[in-house]
Order: C-alpha cells, then sequence, then structure tokens
C-alpha cells in the first residue's frame, strides 16, 4: 500500500506499474517515517548531528564542507520553486560530468519535491529527446559547457520548455547560480512520501528503447543502509573516490548516497580515468575505490612503478565480472580483497557481493542483508547447487519499470529476474555465467546492439551491418560490427575510422565499434533475420 504523497504532479505515481506486477518487497528493518526527503537526510541531517564542518565533496580544486553543502542545495532550491517554478513531482533533468554543482543540483531538486533524471554528457540530442518524451520533463539544468545537446534536444521537444545552465566548475558563474547567491540558506524542504519516487534511472535494456526505473525516497537510504553499511562500513573518516558517472546509480550510490549519508567525504573526478583517481587516492588519501576491473588493472600496474595506494581499505568492482587473476594480485599486493559484486538499475545498487570476512576468488558473493536470491529455470524452480540457471532477486528494493510492458518480463512470481545466468556452489556463492541477452557489457557500460547498428546503418556506406560483443582481455568486451559496405567503397582503415567516427558523432562515444570487420553478406535465417550467433560462433573458433 502506497503511503502519502505530496507530489502535485502526479505523473510518477500514475505511470507506476500495477501493484499486483511489482517485485515482493522486503522491507523488515528498514523503517523510515511516512513522510522522507532523502535530500534532507544526505545534507542537513548530518549539520542537525554535527558534522557541518567535516568535507562532504571534493572537485574542481577544493573542498565543500556539510554546511557548505547545505546551504548551497538549499539556495539552489530556492531559485528552482521560486524562479524556475519547480512544482511537487516535474520531472527536473540534469546534464553534467561528475562534479560537486551536479550533485547539489541533484540535491537542490529532490529537496524541492522534484524526480530527478541525471544524464550522461556524452549523450547526444536524440538520446537525450527519448528520456525527456517517455518522461515528459519539462525542465532541464545543464552544465554550460554542455549546453548544445541540450539546446537542441529542446529546439524540437514537446515538453522540454527550459533549459537553465550551472556551473560546472568552481566558479559559480552561469545563470542559475546566479540566480541562487542571494536566496536564503534556510529551505524548508518539500514533506515527500517514503513512497514519493525521487529517481528514474533510465536504462536502454538491450533493444536500445529506454526503460525508466522508478525509485522511491526510501529507495535511496536503503541502499546505503544496506549494502554501504552492512558490508563496506561506512564512516565519516572515510574518502570515497571511483569513475562510474553519477548518471548510472551505481556511481550515484558510490560516489554522492554513500558517503553523504554517514558523513563521509566524496572525491569527483570529471575525467575518472585510472591516473586521475591514482592521484586523488594519494593525495587525500581516500578509503573507498569504485570502479571497474579495467581500472584496477591499471592500478595494479601503477603500484608496481611505485605508486601509494595504501590508504585504500576497501576495493569495489562492479560492471563487469571481476577475473580471478585480479583479485590474486591485489590481495597479495595490498593483503585486502577487491569486493566484487552485482546490481541493476532495476534494483538501484548492488545486492550480491563478497565481504572482507567471507569471500572467494572468481565470485560474485552472497546476497547483501535484506535480500534473497536463487537461480531457477524457466518455470522459477531452483535448480541444483552447481547448474547454471536464471538469477533472480528479491529484497527491499525492486523493478518499478514506469508505464512498460517489459515490467512482466523483469519480474515474475514476486522475484526479480536480472538477465544474468548464475551458478550458485555448494557454499552459497554465487558466480555469474552469461549474460541472457544480447547487451554487451564494456569497461562496466552497457551498450545495445541494435542501438550502435542503427547508427552505423545511418551512415551512407553501410548498406547491412551487425553488432556483437567480441571477449577483450582489457575491457571484458568490445563492440565488434560486421558490416556490408555499398558497393565501390573500399574496405580500408580510412573506412574503418570514417564509420567510428560516425558513430561517436551519432550516439555516445563509448558505443562505438572498436572493431570493425567488412564482410560479402551477413548470415541470415530465410526470412531475412541476422543470425548474430553465428558471428559470435565464428569468432570462438
Amino acid at each position: 500500500m502506497l503511503g502519502p504523497s505530496a507530489h502535485i504532479d502526479t505523473f510518477t505515481r500514475d505511470n507506476l506499474p500495477p501493484q499486483d506486477q511489482w517485485p515482493t518487497f522486503l522491507l523488515d528493518g528498514f523503517d523510515y517515517p511516512e513522510h522522507l526527503n532523502a535530500a534532507v537526510e544526505l545534507t542537513d541531517r548530518l549539520v542537525e548531528k554535527g558534522l557541518g564542518d567535516h568535507t562532504a565533496l571534493i572537485g574542481n580544486g577544493r573542498r565543500r564542507t556539510y554546511k557548505e553543502l547545505s546551504d548551497w542545495t538549499n539556495r539552489l532550491a530556492h531559485a528552482l520553486v521560486e524562479n524556475y517554478g519547480v512544482k511537487p513531482g516535474n520531472r527536473v533533468l540534469i546534464r553534467s560530468a561528475n562534479n560537486p554543482a551536479m550533485v547539489a543540483c541533484w540535491l537542490a531538486a529532490t529537496k524541492a519535491g522534484a524526480v530527478v533524471v541525471n544524464t550522461m554528457p556524452m549523450l547526444r540530442a536524440g538520446e537525450l529527446a527519448k528520456i525527456v518524451d517517455k518522461a515528459e520533463i519539462t525542465i532541464a539544468l545543464c552544465d554550460t559547457r554542455l549546453m548544445d545537446e541540450m539546446i537542441a534536444c529542446a529546439k524540437d521537444s514537446a515538453f522540454l520548455t527550459k533549459v537553465i545552465g550551472f556551473d560546472g566548475t568552481a566558479n559559480h558563474d552561469a545563470e542559475l547560480d546566479r540566480v541562487a547567491l542571494d536566496k536564503s540558506v534556510i529551505f524548508e524542504a518539500v514533506k515527500t512520501g517514503r513512497d514519493d519516487v525521487a529517481l528514474l534511472g533510465f536504462t536502454s535494456g538491450t533493444t536500445g528503447v529506454p526503460k525508466a526505473t522508478m525509485h522511491f525516497h526510501r529507495d535511496l537510504l536503503i541502499i546505503a543502509d544496506a549494502y554501504a553499511k552492512e558490508v563496506l562500513s561506512v564512516t565519516s573518516d572515510d574518502v570515497f573516490v571511483g569513475s562510474p558517472p553519477l548518471a548510472f546509480t551505481f556511481g550515484l550510490g558510490g560516489l554522492a548516497i554513500f558517503p553523504l549519508r554517514f558523513g563521509a567525504a566524496a572525491t569527483l573526478l570529471e575525467q575518472a580515468t585510472p591516473p586521475n583517481m591514482i592521484h586523488i587516492i594519494e593525495t587525500y588519501k581516500a578509503t573507498i575505490s569504485f570502479t571497474a576491473p579495467t581500472a584496477y588493472r591499471a592500478m595494479l600496474k601503477a603500484m608496481d612503478e611505485g605508486a601509494d595506494l595504501s590508504s585504500l581499505r576497501v576495493a569495489v568492482s562492479a560492471g563487469e565480472t571481476l577475473p580471478g587473476p585480479v583479485f590474486e594480485e591485489w590481495l597479495a599486493k595490498t593483503g585486502k580483497p577487491i569486493l566484487d559484486g552485482i546490481g541493476a538499475t532495476e534494483m538501484l545498487h548492488i545486492f550480491i557481493s563478497n565481504r572482507f570476512e567471507d569471500m572467494k576468488p572468481a565470485s560474485t558473493g552472497k546476497p547483501v542483508g535484506g535480500y534473497e536470491a536463487r537461480v531457477v529455470d524457466g518455470d522459477m524452480n531452483e535448480v541444483p547447487r552447481g547448474t547454471v540457471g536464471k538469477l533472480a532477486v528479491r529484497g527491499p528494493t525492486g523493478c518499478r519499470y514506469m508505464s512498460d510492458d517489459r515490467q512482466l518480463e523483469y519480474v515474475r512470481d514476486g522475484w526479480n529476474l536480472t538477465g544474468d545466468a548464475f551458478i550458485q556452489d555448494t557454499d552459497g556463492f554465487f558466480h555469474f555465467a552469461a549474460r541472457s541477452d544480447d547487451m554487451i557489457v564494456s569497461a562496466g557500460y552497457n551498450i545495445a546492439g541494435p542501438e550502435v547498428e542503427a547508427a552505423l546503418f545511418s551512415h551512407p556506406e553501410v548498406a547491412e551491418c551487425a553488432v556483437i560483443g567480441a571477449a577483450d582481455s582489457e575491457r571484458g568486451q568490445i563492440v565488434e560490427a560486421y558490416v556490408v559496405l555499398v558497393a565501390g567503397v573500399a574496405a580500408d582503415a580510412a573506412t574503418v575510422k570514417r564509420l567510428q567516427d560516425h558513430v561517436k558523432a551519432t550516439i555516445a562515444p563509448y558505443k562505438y565499434p572498436r572493431s570493425v570487420k567488412f564482410i560479402d553478406a551477413l548470415p541470415k535465417t530465410q526470412t531475412g533475420k541476422i543470425q548474430r550467433f553465428r558471428l559470435r560462433a565464428e569468432k570462438m573458433n
């Protein structure tokens, strides 16, 4: 039963899936008042607890305390409500790289009762338009350095009427910053319900058609009070560093919600390359790292060259399977394990993880407190230990797609089916086997093959194409494209580069095919359907 709502704009609650299609929620031990604003709990509440002088955010060359963050977000919230007319329940899109200003905008919009949609700076106007149209977003807050694609999106949008610039650097010299400058540092946050939607996390799935996952105010706190508290044992002395974008729920949890829930500090990098992360760890003595196995490989090499990463007490790996050799080498060099885990946008964050006192190499671990997991067959029967099956999970968070028939595919008999094939061993540890769909997971990024195919096919030199994931020692997988060229086009390196550049200009650049192979014809069925499995099989032979 849903609790009270403060949303004047009821769009998100109106578009929740029917409750008989929800997973079973296991909420014992996660008790929150009926009225709850997650942003207040992550800012003002820490000041009330006496942590006002503690560092909250580090980025763009300066530190900001919890008192500064509270004041900053309250000023911004005043501006959003008084100058831009944000009403509780309105969807507000934020476009930015990882920086303190993005966190401040997210918290301010949440205090104002808005439903936030965080997006990556790499998305193009067409990709942004799909999100705007699906969520009927009317207001966007955008780092002024990234305005072009946002303005292009708004130009043709039936919904997006306001694009407001903010300064993602430390200068605070943009429209939103100037409007907020003279506002009061005291703001009475909207008394949202714990069951009001606070966040829409978009995920493309295998079709490239975006799905919006709906997360309540209580969900944002649950992931901290479950995983971050139990597994990471976060305290106010911790300093977080990581590479995942805040636009991903993995990044928002690991680099904003987790540190701010416990009065810790978050370091934010717009360019989170392994060298930059190493510099941050050494400079600020970071204690908790969130990144993918590819970055940990680079850190291992840096340690051989003299880098001092001894301040790290927790290394969290997610986004792709952690290879056993990387785990073993990290343990040998640091004396501490990398904690591999698995999460999903639908579940909001990590729900199965290794622990310091209970871990196994090449394993994803065991369910986080509050969650249950099992490996099942097609009829939802649990399979014997050691047998490959579908991963099913339930707990205090779970899938609620916004107005999407795919809810019936993800949730079955009260369980969330993540789309992953797993094995559970006799000791209870879960081991990743494979993706159950055609999603390509490259360096922690989920890439939908059909979306890349569409971008390639829009190039005039491409007659036909198919995209698969190819194994790669550094990135886990890379996007590999098989292309049939238009007659007369040379199958050479120059054409490869033209096609790659075209994809980068059409969709987010990280989705481009790192491998392009030219073939005379694609394998197809008699009805003309491309047989991608044959391309994969040929790769293995």
